[in-house]
């Protein structure tokens, strides 16, 4: 490795194996017609009613994370002991989570959801809010479209996935998201049996929207778990229409429908989210940590990061391996 920089090993990896990897990966390039067709009727969203939500009060853990890690439990990493893991190169960091499985109070690879409560003022009153946080399966996806490996992908329902045995780590799909949802777990994945010190970092992780259990007819594990109805499931239409009618209603605030360009997670709230979002601020400056990934904003409004002239030519530079589909993402069948 030595006389040639890390990004020139990805550009003659990607050059050498993005088409090998495409045979050996079972992907296919879908026709656009198609894939526009199957997400305007197979198009599944989410609706989370903060005037609902009361974090579970009462309970350590919300029942939404409990149920959460007990689905998804067989698909965190295993990744090799900490001792045997490399710094990533040429940087001396490494993002190494499994020695805090346990934790239930932000994104990690191991946690991917949770509750965050703030308090802020509004209408004269102290009011509490609980928002329960994963991705947001975004309409366009920053994450999918730049990750310059295809290691991710947006299915028909419009959900985002992420193909573990194709991610390398290199964390562009979490810059690119304006929640930084994404959470890196070192020493495991692909560049392990690669380059462990030069490709990538390890394995990106977050909500799948319990894909495998929508694809079976079901919902989500956090939909059954929460005893409030606070979290409703079904057709991404349905799920904005009901968005809608609930802050009319409550004469409240949707998140959600814009943001990033839109996306299939829907937030209905009684205080407006520029209040929460600036909570979530000071609650964030007050971490140990406060430039750790894991505990996301809420920025109000917030564009599509690759719409603009910085992310137009970042997706040029590190544009993905033509390859836009796995062969297992089918349209779900109504």
């Amino acid at each position: 490795m030595s006389g040639i920089t890390r990004r020139e090993f990805i550009k003659r990896t990607v050059a050498a194996g993005g088409a090998g990897g495409a045979i050996l990966y079972g992907f296919k390039k879908p026709a656009a017609a198609s894939v526009a067709g199957e997400q305007r009727t197979a198009a599944v969203g989410t609706l989370i009613d903060l005037s609902k939500c009361d974090g579970c009060a009462g309970v350590e853990v919300p029942l939404c994370v409990q149920a959460c890690r007990q689905e998804n439990g067989a698909k965190y990493p295993n990744p090799v002991p900490s001792k045997e893991i490399h710094y990533y190169w040429p940087n001396k960091k490494k993002e190494d989570w499994q020695d805090k499985k346990a934790l239930t109070n932000r994104l990690t690879p191991y946690n991917w959801t949770f509750v965050q409560k703030v308090k802020v003022e509004y209408g004269g009153k102290q009011v509490e809010v609980a928002v329960p946080r994963r991705c947001m399966h975004c309409e366009n996806p920053p994450c999918a479209n730049l990750c310059p490996f295809g290691a991710q992908a947006k299915t028909p329902a419009g959900i985002t996935l992420i193909n573990k045995d194709l991610c390398l780590g290199g964390a562009k799909c979490r810059d690119v998201c304006p929640w930084g949802i994404p959470a890196r777990q070192a020493g495991v994945g692909l560049y392990m049996k690669i380059a462990p010190k030069y490709l990538g970092a390890g394995v990106m992780y977050k909500c799948d929207l319990c894909y495998d259990r929508i694809k079976a007819g079901g919902k989500p594990a956090c939909v059954e778990a929460c005893p409030k109805q606070a979290i409703l499931f079904g057709s991404k239409a349905a799920m904005r229409q009901a968005a809608l009618e609930r802050a009319r209603e409550i004469d409240g605030f949707i998140y959600g429908d814009v943001e990033n360009g839109g996306t299939s997670t829907f937030y209905v709230s009684p205080v407006p989210f520029e209040k929460i979002d600036q909570a979530l601020k000071k609650q964030r400056d007050q971490q140990p940590n406060p430039s750790a990934p894991g505990f996301p904003l809420m920025p109000v409004k917030v564009g599509n990061y690759l719409d603009t002239a910085n992310g137009m030519a970042l997706s040029m530079l590190v544009a993905p391996v033509p390859v836009l589909r796995w062969r297992d993402l089918q349209p779900i069948k109504k």
